[in-house]
């Protein structure tokens, strides 16, 4: 088991500091904030961050990075409050923010930040975000403040890198207990831990930033997408921030509720096994994506609020992003897919769940548009309830989702051949080696043009057909005040508010 001596002296407050939190988070924060969860991930739901089934809803609220997006997506100071780097960036120093506390009363330190990444890259827990801080070699405790990362590689963007919302500073040896405590520095601590059910979250008093302006936030598992509008409507949660735009009409004119649009760097798709026939030749995959019309999924599904992606997971705020046209092309796929050795078409059969409100919109919008290429399509609609863990990587063909991510974290993490959640099974050695020349590359315009050309390589290879990257609708009752109008890993949760 990986407890540390340090850890066993911060088990030795949780008492005490749970008798102050409940005194002093009554004094200063008011009001219940509720929201919702689609218990994607099932029975394997934890509350650990780099694990498959993180529930990210409560780790963003109760961990912090050391390094965060601002509200402009710049990166900028959390834990860390400052860093440096040798001339080849081969050496990064950060500085660390003194008089924090984890939620059990004790200090957060540089031990802290060494086994927190640490854990990341250890193999044998096979996390997820390992990739994307695979260049990190060794992480040196210079004092109680300040630790020193050695890279393997130059890399010029690592506190870009480190904006990667799943990498959270735990208590040093916490690594047992993480998944159902949840203890980090962040604003709320976790009082109930119940995936299946309702997770409550309690005000921390002694966060950093200031006490929280809500006392508590009611997580609540609700797996059906449209289950949980009416749920919005109902006044059972508060916050929902996936209503899909064909319901804007309902909320728009309420006095109850508010709604904000953003963009973001998510994204929804389909993905195509490339280890799979007929999706194992190149061309049938390039096929079915060059039948699809992204333009008209923008407007069918998001009612124009998306911006159309040529299949790259890279955001189009993003520095390294490349943009392409990609038009629908009939002729083209028909004719890629003869020389594939099938001139009368092919059948498949798309995966879909209501875990996320769009995925049958998207499905049977791609029947339409990929028939006439030949392409004949079944969409079987399969229980979210444990989706990720049921059918997604194991069917042929399956929706897919994700969060925004930095590019170099997301082209690693997605199709990389040695990522984890490699889920279309892409093997490129070309592919893997233009990655490796970006991260050694220091010249920013010279690196651009090699991320770039990694895009370009998945419009040709790549087996994701990724349409648009989303705006969210975000709807909450009329109650929340002060929520920050972005994505959803920027947000001052401190400062939310919720009026009776």
């Amino acid at each position: 088991r990986e407890i540390t001596m340090k850890y066993f002296f911060k088990l030795l407050s949780v008492i005490w500091i749970s008798l102050l939190v409940s005194f002093s988070t009554a004094y200063a924060s008011s009001g219940i904030l509720k929201e919702s969860h689609d218990l994607g991930f099932g029975k394997d739901t934890n509350l650990d961050a780099i694990s498959k089934g993180r529930l990210f809803q409560v780790v963003i609220k109760t961990q912090n990075r050391l390094v965060r997006n601002d509200l402009k997506g710049v990166p900028s100071p959390e834990l860390a409050t400052k860093w440096s780097s040798n001339k080849d960036a081969t050496e990064w120093t950060f500085n660390l923010r003194k008089g924090v506390k984890f939620h059990d009363g004790s200090d957060f330190d540089a031990e802290d930040v060494k086994y927190s990444l640490e854990r990341v890259k250890n193999p044998e827990l096979g996390s997820p975000a390992r990739n994307g801080v695979s260049m990190i070699e060794t992480i040196e405790i210079i004092d109680s403040h300040t630790v020193k990362m050695k890279l393997n590689t130059s890399f010029a963007d690592l506190p870009l890198q480190l904006t990667d919302y799943r990498l959270r500073m735990i208590p040093s040896g916490s690594g047992d207990t993480i998944g159902q405590t949840g203890i980090g520095t962040g604003p709320f601590m976790v009082d109930k831990f119940d995936p299946e059910g309702t997770t409550i979250l309690k005000a921390n008093p002694n966060y950093w930033e200031g006490a929280p302006g809500v006392a508590e936030i009611h997580v609540i598992a609700i797996p059906d997408g449209q289950a949980r509008v009416q749920a919005l409507l109902s006044g059972q949660i508060d916050m929902y921030r996936y209503v899909p735009f064909n319901q804007l009409k309902i909320f728009e004119n309420n006095p109850k509720f508010n709604h904000t649009i953003i963009s973001t760097g998510n994204w929804r798709g389909m993905v195509m096994r490339t280890d799979t026939a007929p999706f194992d030749n190149p061309k049938v995959r390039k096929a079915v994506r060059m039948a699809v019309d992204r333009q008209a999924l923008v407007d069918i599904v998001m009612g124009g609020a998306a911006t159309v992606s040529c299949d790259t997971p890279v955001m189009a705020t993003d520095q390294y992003r490349h943009d392409m046209k990609c038009p629908q092309d009939i002729a083209g796929a028909k004719k890629l897919l003869a020389e594939a050795g099938y001139p009368n078409g092919i059948e498949m059969t798309i995966h879909a769940a209501d875990l996320e409100s769009t995925w049958p919109t998207i499905a049977e919008v791609i029947q339409q548009q990929v028939a006439p290429a030949g392409i004949k399509v079944k969409v079987e609609m399969v229980p979210s309830k444990g989706y990720w863990n049921d059918v997604w990587m194991k069917q042929p063909v399956t929706m897919t989702r994700w969060n925004e991510r930095p590019a170099d974290a997301v082209l690693h993490e997605v199709y990389h051949s040695s990522a984890k959640w490699n889920e279309s099974y892409f093997k490129n050695s070309d592919f893997d080696a233009k990655l490796a020349e970006a991260r050694q590359e220091l010249n920013f315009g010279k690196r651009k043009k090699v991320y770039q050309n990694a895009q370009h390589m998945l419009w040709e290879d790549g087996g994701t057909m990724i349409p648009y990257h989303v705006s969210r609708l975000i709807v909450t009752s009329s109650r929340v005040k002060n929520l920050d109008p972005v994505e959803v890993f920027s947000i001052q949760w401190h400062k939310v508010k919720v009026e009776d």
